[in-house]
C-alpha cells in the first residue's frame, strides 16, 4: 500500500505542477450576512446549530439563492451553518456532477498532509490550495448513485493520475457515458443514512468506502487507497434543494474538504414544487427540530 501511495503521490505532484496557472473566473457576490449567526474563532464562540435553525431557518426561497458559485466563496463557518440547517432529502439516484472546494483562507494542503502523513506531507505541503482544487477538477468529475443497490461509484474522466496504479489493466474498469463523454467508474462506496459528524441532531446520507470489497467492479488498485486500510474516506451529504447536494469529506474521521453535487435534470424537475411548498421526500431521519418554516415561507 505504501508503494501505491508513493506512486500516486508522484503523479499528483506532476498534475499539480502542470496545472499551476488557472483560468480567471467571474466575480461572484458573497452570501448575505443576514443568513448567518455571528461566530468567533474559538469553539465556544461558534454558533449553536439548534438555536441558529430556530432563529434563522433556511426557507425554500433562501435555498434557491444558494449556488455552487456563492457557497464556494463562503467561509467554512458559513458553509457549516448552511449544512447544519439542511436535511438529507432523498438519497440521490443517477449521475451527479461534482465540484470540491476547500475552506476559504485555510491551508488545506497542510491539513491534508497532517492527516495522511508519511510521504504525502513533503509532496503536498508547499502547494497552494487552488492547485489541489485544480487537481480535483481534472481527475474527479462527480458521482454515480445506484439508490436501489445502496452503492455509489466515482466518475473519473482522466485516468492519467492513476496510471501508476492501474498499469495496462484498464479494460475491465466500468464505464458510463455522461453528456456524451465516456467516464470511468472507480472508488465504489456504500450508501446509507447515518449520523453526521458535524451535526448529530439529524442524519445525513453517508458515502462509506470502508467495506467495499464485495461491491461489483471493485479493484484493489486503486480502490483500496480510499478504503479502511488506506485513507479511510467517509463522505456525507445533505440536500440544498432538489438535484443539489452539499457534502463533507473526512479522512480518518478528520474533516478535509467540502464538495457539491448537482444533477440538472433532477433540479429542473423538482424546482417548481420545491419553490411552492419546500417539501421533499426524506429517506433519512430528520430529527426533532425539522425546519417547519419551509412549508409556509417558500
Amino acid at each position: 500500500m505504501r508503494r501505491y501511495a508513493r506512486q500516486l503521490q508522484l503523479t499528483i505532484c506532476a498534475v499539480i505542477f502542470m496545472s499551476f496557472f488557472g483560468a480567471c473566473k467571474a466575480k461572484v457576490e458573497p452570501l448575505p450576512a443576514k443568513l448567518f449567526a455571528p461566530s468567533g474563532k474559538g469553539y465556544a464562540e461558534k454558533a449553536d446549530f439548534a438555536r441558529l435553525e430556530h432563529e434563522k431557518p433556511l426557507t425554500a426561497a433562501d435555498r434557491m439563492t444558494l449556488t455552487p458559485e456563492n457557497i464556494k466563496i463562503a467561509t467554512q463557518e458559513q458553509v457549516d451553518q448552511i449544512y447544519a440547517r439542511l436535511t438529507a432529502g432523498p438519497i440521490p439516484d443517477g449521475s451527479y456532477d461534482g465540484q470540491m472546494f476547500f475552506p476559504v483562507g485555510n491551508s488545506s494542503n497542510t491539513r491534508l498532509a497532517e492527516i495522511v502523513g508519511g510521504g504525502f506531507k513533503g509532496a503536498l505541503v508547499n502547494f497552494k490550495v487552488a492547485k489541489i482544487e485544480t487537481l480535483g477538477e481534472i481527475a474527479w468529475k462527480g458521482k454515480v448513485f445506484y439508490k436501489n443497490e445502496r452503492v455509489l461509484r466515482n466518475r473519473i474522466e482522466d485516468l492519467a493520475i492513476f496510471k501508476p496504479l492501474l498499469g495496462q489493466d484498464v479494460g475491465s474498469i466500468q464505464k458510463q457515458k455522461v453528456d456524451g463523454k465516456e467516464t470511468w467508474l472507480l472508488f465504489p462506496a456504500k450508501l446509507y443514512c447515518g449520523q453526521s459528524l458535524l451535526d448529530g441532531r439529524r442524519e445525513s446520507v453517508i458515502i462509506d468506502y470502508a467495506f467495499t470489497d464485495d461491491v461489483p467492479g471493485y479493484r484493489e488498485k486503486p480502490d483500496a487507497l480510499v478504503g479502511r486500510d488506506g485513507l479511510a474516506v467517509r463522505d456525507e451529504i445533505r440536500m440544498v434543494r432538489p438535484g443539489f447536494y452539499l457534502g463533507r469529506a473526512y479522512m480518518k474521521k478528520a474533516f478535509i474538504l467540502n464538495f457539491m453535487l448537482y444533477n440538472k435534470g433532477v433540479a429542473e424537475k423538482g424546482q417548481a414544487a420545491f419553490k411552492a411548498g419546500g417539501t421533499v421526500e426524506e429517506d433519512c431521519y430528520v430529527g426533532l427540530q425539522h425546519t417547519t418554516a419551509l412549508a409556509h415561507k417558500g
